[in-house]
C-alpha cells in the first residue's frame, strides 16, 4: 500500500475539530481517497484539503451541480471529437487515405482524467464525494437516493489515475484492431469447390464474422444450403487457425478453395466491376497471425494500466467489477447454467426433426425458430433493398418503424429527430451521444444495390441501442447517471427491437405458435453465445498467465481453448469434435472482453420480454426502463421487471415451450 505523503491522522483530527463531529465519516473517507492518488508533484496535500473540504451543504450542492454540468459538456464534446476522428474509418466513404488509421487511433479524451488530476478537480471530487466498492453498491444501493447514486458515479470517474500515454496506447491498439476487423472481407463468388463450382453469387462481399454467420443462417432456405454452410465453416476455421491465405482477404482477383487451401488467379470475367485494387497473384502463404498480434497489442496496452487501478488490477477485473458490475464468477455460473441445462438436447432433437438430419456444427446458428426463419434470404434481400436503397431511406422510415414498435406518433417523431443514420464501413454499430444537444448515430452496412436483409436486421438492432441512448441521456434525472448498468443491458434492449424486424417489414404479427418459436430461438441463441463468451474470458486469463507470449503461441492457445469448450458443451449435441469454430467472433479482437455481454443480454432481454407481455405496451415500458440510468444490474432489473438478473426465466420458459 502506498505511504501517504502527509500525516493523514493529524489532518483528519484537525478537520473534525474545525467542521464538527457530524462530518467525521466524510472527512476520514475523503482524506484517505485523496491520499491514495496524491503524488509528490501535486504539491501540498494538507493545504489543498484544508481549502477544498466542503462542510456547508449549500456549497456542496452547488459544487455537485457545477461538476455534473461540466462533465456532461466535457464528455459530450470529447465523444464528438472522437467520432470525427474515426469518421472515415467507420463510414463507407470510399478507399481510406494512408493517414486515416493514424487519425482514427488518436483519442483526445485519454488526457482528460490525467489533466483533471493535475488541475486538482479530481481531488476535489475525491475529497468531497464517496468512492464505493461494488460490494457497497450492491448492498446499500437499493436504499440510496438518486442524488447518492449520482455522487457515486461522479466519484467513480477518479477511481484510477492511469497516465495519459498509457490510455493513448490502449486507444491506438483498439483502433488498429477495429480497422483490421472492419476491412476483413471475403468475396464469396471467389470461393470454389473441388469441381471448380462457385456456390455464391457474384458481388457478395461478407465481413467476418458477422456477415459470414448471417449468410450461413440464410442458407437454410437454399436447396444448396448445406454445401454452402460447410464451405463457410471451413472459411471460419481457417480464419481462427490463421491458415487462411493472406492473398484472399478482401481480394476478388483470386479464387480460393478453402478445403484444399489452393489459390488461383480469378478469370477476368469473374472479377467484380467494383473490385478493389489488389494483386492478382496465386500465393497461398497464410495470414501471418495478424489476428492474434492485434489481440496481443490490446492486451499489452491494457496490462500497462494495471498498476494504476488498485481496485481492479487486471483488464479482466475492470471488465467485470467496474464496467459490468457483476462478479466474473457469477457471470460464469449463469453461462454454465445455460450450457449444462438438460433442455439443450431436447431443443436439439426438435431442430433435428425439422431439418431431417443429424445436427452439424453450423447448426450452432440455426435460425428456424422464428417466424420467417425459413423464408429465402433472397426474398428478404429484395424486400429490404427496395425499401432502403440508402441509409437516408432508413432514416426517413424511422418514425413508422418506431410507431410499429409501440411508441406514440409524437414520441416516435421525437426519437427519430434525435438519431442520425450513416452507412457503415464495417458490419454496423451504434455510437452514443454524451451530452444533450448531440445525437446518437446509427451505422449499418448499405451495399451498392441497397440495404440487404443482413444490414436491415443489424440496423433494427442498432436502432434499439440508439433509442435507449436517447432516453438514457435526455430523460434521466441526473446526467451523471446517463446510460444503463453495462453493455449487456443496452444489448438486451437492442435485442427487443431486433426480435421484431420481420414484423416491422409487414411479415406478420406473432401468435401463440410464434411465441413458442421466440422462446426456443432465444434459448438457442443464448446457448450458442454462452460458449463463445467463455472462450473470450479464458483467452484473457491465458494471456495474463503467459504475458510474454508470441502471436503464434496465442493462436495455438485460442484454438485449444475454443476446441476444449466446443468438445465439452457442443460436440455432444452438434458433433464436429475438435473444431475451433467458437474462436471466430470478431469481438474477441476489436472489443476486449465484450462477448460475455451478449449471453447476459439475451437473459436480460428475455426477462424484459416477459415483463412486456405482462405489462406492455413496448414504447412506454421501454422508455421507463431506459430512463432509470446507470445503477447496478440487479437494481436496474428490479426496477424494470421486479426481479434480479437470472437465467431461470429463460430456462423455465424453454421447458414449458418444449411441452407445448
Amino acid at each position: 500500500m502506498k505511504t501517504p505523503a502527509f500525516d493523514t491522522a493529524a489532518l483528519k483530527a484537525e478537520l473534525v475539530a474545525k467542521h464538527g463531529e457530524a462530518h467525521r465519516a466524510r472527512i476520514e473517507r475523503g482524506v484517505d481517497q485523496v491520499a491514495a492518488q496524491w503524488r509528490p508533484e501535486d504539491g501540498d496535500a494538507a493545504a489543498f484539503i484544508r481549502e477544498q473540504f466542503l462542510s456547508d451543504p449549500k456549497a456542496l450542492d452547488a459544487t455537485f451541480a457545477r461538476l455534473e454540468r461540466l462533465f456532461e459538456q466535457l464528455d459530450g464534446h470529447m465523444n464528438e471529437l472522437g467520432r470525427e476522428l474515426q469518421w472515415y474509418s467507420d463510414l463507407d466513404l470510399g478507399p481510406l487515405l494512408p493517414v486515416e488509421p493514424l487519425v482514427a487511433s488518436y483519442d483526445p479524451s485519454t488526457n482528460v482524467t490525467s489533466d483533471l488530476f493535475r488541475a486538482k478537480v479530481g481531488f476535489v471530487v475525491l475529497l468531497n464525494f464517496p468512492l464505493t466498492t461494488l460490494a457497497e453498491r450492491m448492498e446499500h444501493g437499493p436504499k440510496w437516493t438518486r442524488r447518492q447514486w449520482a455522487e457515486a458515479r461522479l466519484a467513480s470517474r477518479f477511481n484510477r489515475r492511469v497516465p495519459a500515454e498509457i490510455e493513448q496506447e490502449s486507444s491506438r491498439a483498439i483502433a488498429a484492431a477495429s480497422l483490421y476487423i472492419a476491412e476483413y472481407n471475403v468475396w464469396m463468388h471467389h470461393l470454389v469447390d473441388s469441381d471448380g463450382g462457385r456456390p455464391f453469387p457474384k458481388g457478395l462481399r461478407l465481413i467476418s464474422h458477422w456477415n459470414l454467420r448471417d449468410e450461413l443462417k440464410g442458407d437454410y432456405a437454399d436447396p444448396n444450403g448445406l454445401a454452402k454452410q460447410r464451405m463457410i465453416l471451413q472459411v471460419m476455421e481457417r480464419i481462427v487457425t490463421q491458415t487462411i491465405p493472406a492473398a484472399v482477404i478482401d481480394n476478388p482477383r483470386v479464387d480460393w478453395n478453402p478445403f484444399t487451401n489452393a489459390v488461383t488467379v480469378a478469370p477476368p470475367e469473374t472479377v467484380e466491376a467494383d473490385a478493389p485494387a489488389r494483386e492478382a497473384k496465386a500465393v497461398a502463404a497464410p495470414e501471418p497471425d495478424t489476428r492474434y498480434a492485434r489481440l496481443l497489442d490490446t492486451f499489452h496496452a491494457a496490462r500497462k494500466a494495471d498498476p494504476y487501478v488498485p481496485v481492479a488490477p487486471t483488464r479482466i477485473a475492470r471488465a467485470f467489477e467496474l464496467a459490468r458490475e457483476l462478479p466474473e464468477e457469477r457471470v460464469k455460473a449463469l453461462l454454465t447454467q445455460v450450457l449444462e441445462s438438460p433442455v439443450v438436447p431436447r431443443v436439439a432433437k426438435e431442430i433435428e426433426a425439422r431439418l431431417g438430419r443429424k445436427l452439424e456444427p453450423q447448426d450452432l446458428w440455426y435460425p428456424g425458430f422464428k417466424p420467417g426463419g425459413k423464408r429465402p434470404e433472397s426474398e428478404l434481400d429484395a424486400l429490404t433493398r427496395k425499401r432502403y436503397p440508402t441509409a437516408e431511406a432508413f432514416a426517413k422510415d424511422m418514425p413508422r418503424i418506431l410507431q410499429g414498435l409501440g411508441f406514440t406518433r409524437a414520441k416516435a417523431e421525437w426519437l427519430a429527430a434525435r438519431i442520425q443514420v450513416d452507412a457503415s464501413r464495417g458490419a454496423g454499430h451504434a455510437q452514443p451521444a454524451a451530452r444533450r444537444g448531440d445525437f446518437p448515430r446509427l451505422r449499418t452496412r448499405v451495399e451498392k444495390g441497397g440495404m440487404d436483409y443482413k444490414g436491415y436486421n443489424i440496423a433494427v438492432h442498432e436502432l434499439g441501442h440508439n433509442v435507449e441512448q436517447v432516453f438514457s441521456l435526455y430523460s434521466v434525472d441526473h446526467t451523471l447517471l446517463a446510460g444503463v448498468p453495462n453493455n449487456a443491458f443496452t444489448e438486451a434492449l437492442a435485442f427487443v427491437f431486433q426480435a421484431r424486424d420481420l414484423e416491422l417489414l409487414g411479415l406478420g404479427r406473432p401468435d401463440a405458435a410464434a411465441e413458442r418459436e421466440r422462446v426456443l430461438n432465444d434459448f438457442w441463441q443464448t446457448w450458442e453465445i454462452a460458449g463463445v463468451a467463455l472462450v473470450d474470458m479464458a483467452v484473457w486469463h491465458w494471456m495474463y498467465e503467459h504475458p510474454d507470449a508470441k502471436p503464434a503461441e496465442l493462436r495455438d492457445a485460442v484454438v485449444a481453448i475454443s476446441r476444449d469448450v466446443w468438445d465439452r458443451y457442443y460436440a455432444p449435441v452438434l458433433g464436429g469434435k475438435g473444431t475451433a469454430l467458437l474462436g471466430i467472433y470478431s469481438h474477441m479482437i476489436s472489443y476486449p472482453l465484450y462477448l460475455p455481454d451478449y449471453p447476459l443480454g439475451h437473459l436480460i432481454a428475455f426477462q424484459i420480454e416477459e415483463h412486456l407481455h405482462r405489462k406492455g405496451p413496448l414504447g412506454a415500458e421501454f422508455e421507463r426502463m431506459a430512463s432509470h440510468g446507470a445503477v447496478t444490474p440487479d437494481q436496474w432489473m428490479l426496477h424494470a421487471t421486479g426481479a434480479p438478473v437470472s437465467a431461470e426465466p429463460l430456462l423455465r420458459a424453454t421447458e414449458a415451450a418444449l411441452k407445448r
